[in-house]
Parts: C-alpha cells; structure tokens; sequence
C-alpha cells in the first residue's frame, strides 16, 4: 500500500485536528505538526488554513467552463447537465473526505458563508452560459437565465446534501433525473434538449423563495408553467 502524498496528509491532519479541537483553535503550526511537514511544505500546496476545505473550486469551475464552452447552440441544455453531473461526480470521488468537509462546514459559519460563495460563482457562470444560449438580451430573458441557472445549482446541492447525509443510494441516476426535471421547465414539451420553440404566444417566468425541497416544488413549478401556456 503506498503512503499518502504530502497533500494528503495535510489535509487529514488538518480536518481530524479541526474534529478535535475546533476550526477556530486550530492554527496552521499545528497541521504542519501533525502531518509531520514544515511550514513551507503546508504554503506550498494550500494557501491559508480556510484552502484546505476548499482546495478545488477553482480547478472545478475551470473544468465547468470548458464543458460548457465546447458545446454549440444544439446541445446547450446537455452540456449544463454533463457539467453539473461533472461537479456531482467530484464530490463522489473524495467520498469521506467530502462528508467531512459537510459535517465542518455545517457548524463554523465562516466556513459556510465561504461555501455559499462559492456555490455563487458556480450560479454565475451557469447564468452567464444561459443567457449567451438564449441570444436574448431583454429583461425578460436575463430574468429567466437568472432563473434556470439559481434552478440548475438548487438540483445539485439537492442531490449532493442527500448523498452527504447518507439518504440517497444513486446520486448519479438522481442528478440525472433531477436535471430533467429542471430542464422541463424551460423547454417545451416535445422540444429536443437544447433547442427551443420560438412559436409559443408567449413566455411564462415564474420567481419566487421557497422552504420547499426541490422534489416538492418541481411538480408544482411545471403544473404552474403547464397552465400559464394552456390559458
């Protein structure tokens, strides 16, 4: 069995640390000295002591941007949904690891303001991709990118938080549904992923905060959009 990397072991030291004796009385000399290393070793691979829970966003988000880039106006809708499935698939493959940074980042609210930082940039950039997608620059359709995009990162973190609790057996086939589910509400029936259908009189653009979980509120938002194109 080979050894950890030294990045390995940085962060397990600094995470049971963090179990330990708490995020906050935990400093950068004691992880260095748990994991056996010096401090050039530790600003080598992570920045500051919040890098450790925190390390890959950047490179994820490069790795979204890229999906979505490489796709043409046909195949859009597939691509936002290869790359959520992307980022989903992350988180699958650090396993523990990702369910302890849950479990930290659940009870230090420096952490979790941190967190929700960084779900933003994923919203933006799905936003940004939308509304290029569309080629519409009116209110309405910036609303509407808004929208979708907010409703693309609700189904992931939906589907990742159920994982990371230990109540979903098959995240894959549910992010999978849950991204169907999603895009049903922007496309029109019978209209192929990544095309939309310019001869509706009209479009209905819905807004609004909910407590609701995602599975309780999707039925609802399509019964809704169902019934605003019938009237």
């Amino acid at each position: 069995m080979s050894r950890p990397s030294v990045r390995d072991r940085l962060t397990d030291a600094a995470l049971t640390l963090f179990d330990e004796r708490g995020y906050e009385q935990t400093t950068v000399e004691d992880i260095v000295e748990r994991a056996g290393v010096g401090r050039t070793t530790f600003f080598r691979h992570y920045g500051s002591k919040e890098a450790v829970i925190f390390p890959d966003h950047d490179r994820l988000l490069d790795a979204v941007r890229d999906r979505l880039t490489t796709s043409s106006h046909a195949t859009g809708l597939v691509a936002v949904s290869d790359a959520v499935r992307l980022v989903l698939l992350h988180y699958l493959e650090e396993g523990d690891l990702a369910r302890r940074r849950y479990a930290l980042t659940s009870k230090v609210a420096a952490l979790r303001d941190r967190e929700i930082a960084s779900v933003g940039r994923y919203q933006r950039l799905f936003r940004e991709f939308i509304t290029d997608w569309m080629g519409d620059r009116t209110p309405g359709a910036s609303l509407r990118a808004e929208i979708m995009a907010a409703a693309v990162v609700s189904a992931h973190n939906h589907v990742l938080r159920r994982w990371l609790r230990g109540e979903c057996a098959d995240p894959v086939a549910e992010i999978d549904e849950a991204m169907r589910d999603v895009i049903a509400l922007f496309a029109p029936a019978g209209t192929p992923q990544g095309t939309t259908d310019r001869s509706t009189d009209g479009t209905t653009v819905l807004a609004f905060r909910s407590d609701q979980d995602l599975d309780a509120l999707l039925p609802e938002l399509r019964r809704l959009l169902t019934g605003s194109s019938k009237g």
